[in-house]
């Protein structure tokens, strides 16, 4: 699918299809996780249990950052 880049007050953006907006199960206001992948991004809607696990993880990594280099060899 092929979206068009534009100009919305000072910022840029993309328009979402009612169809894209319809499987994702999105409304108006409603905040999306954007999620950079090896192959480009994904788009989910916003979950704040997936969020909190993920800040946990980013915390627990940085203090154990050496020890989890050494349990991946």
């Amino acid at each position: 699918m092929e979206l068009k880049v534009r100009k919305i007050g000072s910022s840029l953006g993309v328009i979402l299809p009612k169809s894209v907006l319809d499987r994702l199960r999105i409304e108006e206001d409603a905040t999306l996780s954007l999620i950079e992948t090896p192959d480009g991004i994904q788009l989910t809607p916003y979950d704040p249990d997936f969020a909190l696990a993920m800040e946990a993880y980013r915390e627990f990594s940085t203090k154990y950052r050496d020890a989890l280099r050494e349990l991946a060899k």
